[in-house]
């Protein structure tokens, strides 16, 4: 029936009207075709068009995309995967670029709220061209919003809440980090504390070494005995130079922590180990002068 449906519509005769008979289904997609008394199923389509896809950043320059089909029936032309930009017709491309840190999002929420919390604030607005000069500056005692800025006093005010929940997450961290910490202290200290035990412990066993040595010379005055003595009065002294030694290099430690330390509780506490370190390296001084003169 193709022939004569196509030869009765270019026709366009009166008596068209009377041989062709569309009857369409509530639901606007099918429908039954009568033609000379001869019924035929029917579907309405849309016309096959083409729309084109635009994208925009500013609403004002707009990007076409993709072109995507309106009528498209059989699977086999169906596109799995989305159309990729003709970027070779774009003239201009003013896309931003993202990069996802959460080490950096962290330090400029830390900083922001450093700004918020701040008695006052100072503002510069550095133009981009090479000679980087400076196009306005400004201070802000008090947190006042200069008359530039008032657009942004309410994103100033927010601030503190926008950030409320990083904040806490970073002083929980900080507590951790400062738990930590005080452990590695404990734990150096007993570890030094330990390694003193242990040193004094050996000079303990050589005093009485040499004490030994000097009663049996006393009893036996021979001169392979007055030899060990000097030998371990050497061994006394050397041992002696090396804990002054050790200590003088402590205290220089100590005294290179204190110039750049800049808190004040850590900086009382390193100061009070370096007196510690300079009692004793008065002791040790004296002591060595003492077996000298002995």
């Amino acid at each position: 029936f193709n022939l004569p449906l196509l030869s009765l519509i270019h026709s366009g005769s009166v008596k068209m009207k009377d041989k062709l008979k569309i009857d369409l289904s509530p639901d606007r997609r099918h429908a039954v075709v009568e033609v000379e008394d001869v019924s035929l199923s029917a579907k309405l389509v849309d016309l096959p068009c083409v729309i084109g896809s635009l994208k925009t950043l500013d609403k004002k320059t707009f990007y076409k995309t993709a072109d995507i089909s309106q009528n498209v029936r059989k699977k086999r032309f169906r596109k799995t995967k989305k159309k990729t930009a003709d970027f070779k017709q774009i003239e201009e491309i003013t896309f931003t670029e993202y990069i996802d840190s959460p080490d950096v999002e962290k330090e400029v929420k830390r900083l922001l709220c450093s700004d918020a919390e701040a008695v006052s604030a100072r503002w510069e607005v550095i133009a981009d061209d090479e000679t980087k000069e400076i196009e306005s500056q400004g201070c802000i005692p008090g947190f006042p919003i200069s008359p530039g800025m008032s657009g942004y006093k309410q994103e100033y005010d927010m601030l503190p809440e926008m950030f409320s929940d990083s904040s806490n997450e970073e002083e929980e961290e900080e507590e951790e980090e400062e738990e930590d910490d005080d452990e590695d202290d404990e734990d150096e200290d007993e570890e030094e504390e330990e390694e003193e035990v242990e040193e004094d412990d050996s000079e303990e066993a050589l005093e009485r070494e040499l004490q030994a040595k000097i009663f049996e010379c006393s009893q036996y005055e021979t001169k392979e005995s007055v030899n060990s003595i000097v030998v371990e009065i050497q061994k006394h002294i050397h041992y002696k130079e090396k804990k002054l030694q050790l200590i003088q290099s402590k205290a220089q430690r100590q005294k290179d922590l204190i110039r750049k330390v800049e808190n004040l509780t850590l900086k009382s506490h390193l100061h009070s180990v370096l007196e510690r370190l300079k009692i004793q390296e008065k002791q040790k001084n004296d002591q060595v002068r003492s077996m000298f003169l002995s």
